[in-house]
């Protein structure tokens, strides 16, 4: 069954360019370890919330912008593969290929998929 990996992280708005190449470079490796596809989505509409939010979710600041994204795997098993492909993978190495954003405030989980194509 297909498993998605999702991630929501704030990103500051000025990188919004390196931020779309370092998914595109990120993606195509993902790809190569097993990945079916990966989403980029940089956020447009996205309401504050009165207790909570995907803002206050990532603690996002004034000059951020949220962004949501997911994998698709064909299923859990090869996404764990996958994940230990891509962590050992020297491409994705800190020094090699940064995160332009807090990755401490990224949030993200995996999820057997119940609905959908």
């Amino acid at each position: 069954m297909t498993y998605v990996d999702g991630f929501v992280a704030a990103v500051p708005t000025a990188s919004k360019e390196a931020y779309r190449k370092h998914a595109e470079t990120t993606a195509a490796i993902f790809k190569e370890h097993g990945a079916l596809s990966i989403v980029e989505c940089w956020g447009d509409d996205v309401p504050e919330g009165k207790i909570n939010s995907l803002h206050t979710a990532v603690m996002r600041k004034e000059d951020e912008t949220v962004v949501f994204s997911w994998t698709l795997w064909p299923d859990k098993a090869k996404r764990d593969a996958g994940w230990q492909k891509i962590m050992a993978d020297p491409r994705m190495q800190p020094d090699v290929n940064p995160m332009p954003f807090d990755g401490s405030r990224m949030i993200y989980g995996g999820f057997d998929m119940i609905v959908g194509p």
